[in-house]
């Protein structure tokens, strides 16, 4: 008898997926409408309200890698899209040979956009140096 149960536990466990995709955290591309735009950025929260996400409008993107390379400072745009905006949401994942937009940011940048689109500062500023991975003891820079 345990092994049609054990049968049963892996047939459900099989079926059920292993992440859910659309997490507080993941990076996506959201299509909206009336009026059609597209914006790139981190899920910060999802409900059947709406969605909320800290990143650029899509068209900005280009501009957006220039100014973290150049070591701008800047805040990322928190927003909520209400449901009815919402036409698509994807995963910022490659398609093929070509890279997602978090591969390309990472690839122009040397920074990782979850770093960058995350929780602010306290202070709600954000800088590129924040973002890359620590080197050296802060005390030591400091020192320096």
């Amino acid at each position: 008898m345990q092994k049609s149960s054990q049968r049963k536990d892996e047939t459900s466990a099989a079926q059920r997926p292993t992440s859910a995709p659309f997490q507080p955290g993941s990076l996506v591309v959201t299509t909206l409408g009336n009026p059609r735009d597209k914006f790139w950025g981190m899920i910060l929260a999802l409900a059947p309200e709406g969605l909320s996400m800290s990143g650029i409008e899509l068209a900005s993107f280009e501009d957006f890698v220039v100014m973290v390379k150049d070591g701008e400072s800047f805040t990322p745009a928190v927003v909520f899209f209400p449901m009815h905006r919402i036409e698509r949401v994807e995963l910022d994942l490659p398609d093929g040979n070509l890279p997602s937009l978090s591969q390309r940011f990472s690839a122009k940048t040397g920074l990782d956009p979850a770093a960058i689109l995350g929780p602010s500062q306290a202070d709600g500023s954000r800088h590129p140096r924040d973002a890359s991975p620590p080197t050296a003891n802060r005390a030591d820079e400091d020192s320096a």
